[in-house]
């Protein structure tokens, strides 16, 4: 492989896992660091200034969550939990605390490699697009609008407000929590019942079969996803 290989930091304390990520990241020409607990982790990352972070939770040390929080500090780069937690509210919290996405152990290394190349392309030195294309709508983020078919949609405020948080971050796992802060404020956090009347809305008007969503995706418990 030619160029500079893009450098990878794994945070895990599970040798098996570790060798096995290190042989299948080194083979795909990633220049690959490792730390086996929160407190080294932050210390590797000060020096090795990874691209990307696959990040285990549950750390001998301290919580992944605060390494999350250590990493944040002073970089955006893209994190990648790989974690044994399947309860949603740790997923959610990892991803309000500033993770990218959450893969859960155990997990094939082709979905993982495949969640790396699309945090890397939303990585810190990544353009964004103002103009999201599907193959049945476009969105243009600077000018606020959607076509579809060639005719604008009419979207209410509310609605473009979730459309915009999901496209803004497309292919990465949004928590119910962001988007409810983000569009409704703090105080509707939990009102996740309004996330489900207006992704049915979104999808009544986007998609091509509002019942089988393409682009508009549920990750039941957790989030939504643009893709």
């Amino acid at each position: 492989m030619t160029g500079a290989r893009t450098r990878v930091l794994v945070v895990d304390d599970e040798p098996q896992i570790v060798r096995a990520l290190r042989i299948n990241l080194n083979v795909r020409g990633y220049e690959v660091a490792v730390a086996v607990s929160g407190a080294e982790a932050l210390r590797v990352a000060a020096n090795f200034r990874p691209e990307i972070v696959i990040l285990d939770l549950g750390l001998p040390d301290i919580d992944g969550i605060d390494v999350i929080g250590g990493l944040r500090g002073w970089t955006d780069v893209p994190i990648v939990i790989l974690s044994a937690r399947t309860d949603s509210a740790d997923t959610v919290e990892a991803l309000d605390a500033g993770a990218d996405d959450f893969v859960t152990k155990p997990f094939g290394m082709d979905e993982l490699l495949a969640r790396l190349r699309a945090a890397q392309r939303r990585g810190p030195h990544a353009t964004e697009n103002a103009v999201v294309v599907t193959e049945t709508f476009t969105v243009d983020l600077s000018n606020k609008t959607v076509m579809r078919d060639g005719q604008k949609v009419h979207l209410t405020r509310t609605e473009w407000g979730v459309l915009e948080i999901l496209a803004r971050n497309r292919g990465k796992l949004v928590s119910q929590r962001e988007i409810l802060q983000t569009v409704w404020g703090p105080r509707h956090e939990r009102e996740t019942h309004y996330l489900r009347i207006y992704l049915g809305q979104l999808r009544q008007k986007l998609e091509d079969d509002p019942s089988h969503p393409k682009h508009l995706i549920t990750e039941t418990g957790m989030g939504y996803r643009f893709q």
